[in-house]
């Protein structure tokens, strides 16, 4: 056989391994549909989706431009109407009154109970230096009020969305990087008790050995305990809890699972069980997992979506209110996907 035959055997063998790896996860029980929001788009790079469930459907937004931290790097958004995404508009700029333009970063959707829907996001040159910014809409996503920057201090969800309690507090899960006197990862909270018109930010205790930790997002247990995990810079998914609806919260943690400084969301179903989507693995953004625990301390592997090299990172993970668990996150940095999930089949 010639050598050029081999190279031709080669490389069918190759793409048939990738073609069955990913008829394998997309047949893996519990994936209802796995699809991208859009296939082109006007800009070449995207990050940080956010997905949230309105009376009107489905919408997802995200950060795209020529690269992440680049100046034309705006918000951009997508609605899911009569069974498929709109084409993405760009709903937010970092264009100053004085002409200038600095970079968006991580939106975040979130549709109060009552009231119109929320998005947050940051605007800067850089995570150390950005601020939070908010936009609201009342027809669902189809149009928004003007931006207006949130007071100083306040982020904002910095990455994932926030949740409501019992009496209509809304609790944003956030973090900051500083700079100085050196880098420094902390992660608050940011409540607000009048639908997001006004804040007070809660502090993390830390000490000298806590993981630098950034973006948690928040889980609810039934007997009234907060817990919160998220990235770190220790190598693993870090916890930290709450017993008193967010107002104080305990030392951070690491647990058991893996993260490779890289981006996690989690959601409590109706059930009571508790879905944590992340990078299984200490380096890299592949593979891309979603594991389940009954108590937010004991998980076990529930789903793999991505094995393929490549970035599979940054993803965000809700529960409808058809039961059903729609994630989002960055494809390659080129497309973001959405994968809809039934987690009655695990």
């Amino acid at each position: 056989m010639s050598s050029y035959v081999c190279r031709v055997c080669l490389k069918a063998c190759m793409v048939l391994v990738g073609l069955c790896a990913v008829t394998q996860a997309a047949e893996q029980p519990g994936v209802v549909s796995s699809e991208f929001i859009y296939e082109q788009a006007s800009f070449p790079s995207c990050h940080a989706s956010t997905i949230v469930e309105t009376k009107a459907g489905l919408v997802a937004a995200w950060f795209g431009g020529t690269r992440e931290g680049a100046a034309d790097v705006g918000i951009w958004l997508a609605r899911h109407v009569g069974g498929k995404w709109t084409a993405p508009i760009e709903v937010a700029t970092g264009v100053q009154t004085d002409g200038t333009r600095h970079p968006c970063w991580n939106p975040v959707l979130f549709q109060p109970k009552s009231g119109p829907l929320l998005l947050f996001y940051k605007v800067g040159p850089s995570p150390s230096t950005w601020w939070g910014m908010l936009r609201t809409s009342t027809d669902a996503g189809q149009t928004w009020s003007d931006a207006r920057r949130l007071p100083d201090g306040i982020l904002g969800p910095v990455k994932n969305k926030p949740i409501e309690l019992a009496d209509g507090t809304i609790l944003s899960a956030s973090s900051a990087e500083g700079l100085s006197p050196a880098p420094s990862w902390r992660v608050h909270f940011e409540r607000s008790s009048d639908g997001g018109a006004t804040w007070t930010k809660v502090e993390v205790p830390t000490t000298l050995e806590s993981p630098g930790a950034i973006q948690p997002s928040i889980l609810q247990h039934r007997n009234g305990s907060l817990q919160a995990l998220g990235r770190s810079r220790g190598g693993k998914v870090f916890t930290t809890t709450s017993k008193d609806q967010g107002r104080t919260w305990s030392l951070l943690e690491l647990t058991s699972l893996p993260n490779p400084n890289s981006g996690t969301d989690a959601v409590t179903l109706r059930d009571g069980r508790h879905l944590l989507i992340y990078n299984h693995t200490p380096k890299g953004r592949t593979p891309l997992n979603i594991a389940v625990s009954t108590d937010g301390r004991a998980w076990q592997p529930a789903l793999t979506l991505e094995t393929d090299p490549g970035e599979y990172s940054y993803p965000a993970i809700i529960q409808t209110a058809d039961g059903l668990v729609h994630a989002t996150y960055t494809w390659k940095r080129q497309r973001i996907k959405h994968v809809v999930i039934d987690p009655a089949k695990f």
